[in-house]
């Protein structure tokens, strides 16, 4: 056995053996590992928790969005509904266990999808999935690494304020391009339009986002076009209408569906005349209900419902008549508002029947923006112009 003498001073020498140093190796070595998979540990509880706070977060975004919504009793309709099981999600730093919240529509009408982490996911979003989303939310560029650190882990790696503003130019040239886009192949059955409010301040003569959505004849649904512009401007509608056309776009929708107060019903009108037009029962429900004391709006809001759910356009009618008969002599304003809207309410009982659903609200513009969208002006955070445009369009 090889013996080390180690000469310290005077009358005292200390022998060390190979075996010893071997041994205090291994436990340096383990105390190191010990001690790399505790910050492991931690860094994955902290990425648990960041990951679950922004679920939370961005469903008790979504329910305050739709605090409006009630069932036909009237309490409220969209609803936190617990959590659903917990599941393992891989992320930058290993996988952690997540229980995501789970949210209800007691109507059946609405369902909620969150962006952060849609259904069925295993593996954390990528880099171009989130960002549009927390630019949208009013996240700054120079705290978008932060943020995206703190869920990608390694993965994120490199993601300076400067590689993010680069990654956002590459998506820029995207929307541009996209924006160019030839249509004159285009034939759109349905089109659903919208001005959506974000959390990002915008220019105060265009502070929101014009969004159409279409279905092609063929079944495919896709975006149509996003614009800055005012939601109730004829002009800001007619401006978007007339780029489609620039483009190649010959024809608008057979049925167009919307919110009475949109500037696009003139518009379209004006650019495509003969497209037929269908207000959102979401939108008009909400009016009316508006108009009436809290106390009569759940008997109220059920026969509104028998309007847009009757079988067919007869018996919608019927229920249309009645409501005229129950309100008309002790709430005038509450029928004006249903009543203005008549000829374009049932408009789209004439179509498919598997397609009713579809085609009497908004939903399906609704449903994308859920959780980025506000319903009024906003004037937190602060964002160009193209930029915004860039990130709904990538969202």
């Amino acid at each position: 056995m090889l013996v080390i003498q180690i000469q310290q001073g005077p009358g005292w020498v200390r022998k060390d053996t190979l075996m010893d140093k071997l041994t205090a190796k291994a436990v340096e070595d383990r105390a190191i590992s010990e001690a790399k998979t505790s910050l492991d540990e931690i860094v994955r509880e902290g990425a648990r928790r960041m990951l679950q706070a922004a679920l939370e977060n961005e469903v008790r975004e979504y329910l305050a969005e739709m605090a409006s919504e009630r069932t036909e009793q009237g309490r409220q309709a969209i609803v936190r509904n617990g959590s659903l099981p917990g599941r393992d999600l891989l992320t930058g730093v290993g996988a952690v266990r997540i229980r995501q919240p789970r949210v209800r529509d007691q109507r059946g009408e609405l369902k909620f999808s969150s962006r952060i982490l849609p259904p069925y996911l295993r593996r954390v979003p990528s880099v171009d999935a989130l960002i549009p989303v927390l630019y949208l939310k009013g996240v700054s560029t120079g705290d978008f690494e932060e943020a995206l650190r703190a869920i990608l882990g390694p993965n994120a790696a490199g993601l300076s304020p400067a590689n993010i503003v680069r990654l956002k130019e590459g998506w820029k040239a995207d929307y541009e391009a996209w924006t160019k886009r030839d249509l004159s192949g285009k034939r759109y059955v349905y089109w659903w339009a919208d001005g959506i409010y974000f959390n990002v301040r915008l220019d105060a003569e265009r502070p929101c986002m014009l969004v159409i959505m279409g279905t092609l004849e063929d079944g495919t649904k896709e975006l149509v076009a996003v614009w800055d512009g005012i939601r109730e401007s004829t002009d800001s509608w007619r401006e978007v209408m007339r780029d489609l056309k620039a483009r190649g776009l010959r024809q608008g929708p057979k049925l167009a569906i919307g919110d009475g107060a949109l500037g696009f019903w003139a518009a379209l009108e004006e650019e495509f005349p003969g497209a037929r037009e269908q207000r959102c029962w979401v939108h008009k429900t909400a009016n009316v209900l508006d108009k009436l004391p809290q106390s009569v709006q759940p008997y109220a809001k059920k026969m509104i419902h028998e309007m847009y759910l009757s079988p067919n356009k007869e018996t919608a009618l019927k229920a249309y008549q009645r409501f005229l008969s129950e309100f008309s002599a002790k709430y005038p304003k509450a029928v004006e508002c249903l009543g203005k809207d008549e000829d374009v309410l049932f408009t789209f009982y004439d179509f498919p029947a598997e397609h009713w659903r579809h085609i009497r609200t908004t939903n399906p513009i609704e449903s994308a923006f859920a959780t980025v969208r506000h319903r009024q002006r906003q004037t937190k955070g602060c964002g160009s112009r193209l930029a915004t445009l860039t990130m709904v369009f990538k969202l």
